[in-house]
């Protein structure tokens, strides 16, 4: 294996410290690294392990933060530029956040978010893949549960902590509740069609994207959005399938005010605005983010 480092310069607000109280937090992250692959060796650093989704290879990554710089060091047999690129994606270092503390200026509700999470950048699952396989393995179930089979899955079919490769995870037979082999395989199928492409997502419009992820087996609004706002980490578009970020802007805003109502303050920052509300919600009534629920199914 090889070792490849790089040094970003971050625009905008970023701290590690807050990003990886979030990423601790974040499902599937919910069990702190047990069931996720996930290796926290220092207060000052995140490191995590990975599927590069430009080759499929597996991946380890360190980022420490020097001031505004990031600085990148991952190691695997693989396109090791793309493994890096894909760090900043997923912790949204790729992001010109200049005007992020703009949107807090034109709300105060952001405001207040902004100062009481200083820093937070949403940090999302690895890939629009590992996004689409774990909206497959929560449906239905609790969020330790579903971690655990994820946590199998890697312990059994990965390969250097890092969740199966498509081409891997299509062949399985694998005995899971309901026809969750059977979405996974389909999830398999789609990323190696082309159809978890991250920048392609990125790309398009977000409600078009998201349509098209309904094509997949499996994967029904609530999945699509994880896996273009989580996944892809689109910085801006408009979650539609979020109860509990619709109950937060009630709780904030005033009763009856809708995410649609307010959204219009947080452009071009709009899916930044909606995780920062959400991991408000998280930090005070103690729920857990990223769990698909029973709906999001075809």
């Amino acid at each position: 294996m090889t070792r490849h480092i790089t040094t970003t310069e971050v625009s905008g607000p970023w701290s590690l410290a807050t990003c990886r109280r979030f990423w601790e937090g974040f499902t599937p992250s919910a069990l702190k690294g047990q069931a996720t692959g996930e290796q926290q060796d220092g207060a000052d650093s995140l490191s995590t392990v990975f599927r590069v989704d430009a080759d499929w290879s597996a991946a380890a990554a360190v980022v420490t933060q020097h001031g505004q710089q990031a600085t990148i060091a991952v190691t695997g047999d693989g396109d090791l530029d793309a493994a890096a690129a894909q760090v900043r994606r997923f912790l949204a270092l790729d992001v010109d956040a200049a005007g992020w503390p703009a949107v807090g200026r034109r709300d105060p509700v952001i405001a207040d978010a902004q100062r009481l999470l200083p820093g937070l950048r949403p940090c999302g699952f690895h890939s629009p893949y590992e996004a689409a396989a774990w909206a497959v393995l929560s449906q239905r179930l609790r969020i330790v549960t579903a971690a655990r089979l994820r946590q199998d899955l890697i312990a059994r079919f990965g390969d250097h902590g890092a969740f199966p490769a498509p081409a891997r995870l299509r062949t399985l037979s694998l005995d899971l509740p309901g026809r969750k082999a059977e979405y996974l395989a389909a999830v398999a199928e789609a990323a190696l069609d082309g159809q978890l492409d991250c920048a392609a997502l990125r790309d398009a419009d977000p409600g078009e994207a998201a349509g098209r992820l309904t094509a997949i087996t499996g994967i029904g609004p609530f999945a699509a959005e994880l896996i273009l706002l989580r996944g892809a980490n689109v910085p801006d578009a408009l979650p539609t399938q979020e109860r509990r970020l619709e109950a937060e802007v009630a709780e904030r805003y005033g009763a009856g005010r809708t995410v649609a109502d307010v959204a219009d303050a947080w452009r071009p920052f709009r899916t930044w605005a909606a995780v920062h509300l959400r991991a408000l919600r998280e930090t005070r009534t103690g729920e857990i983010s990223g769990r698909a629920p029973a709906a999001s199914a075809r």
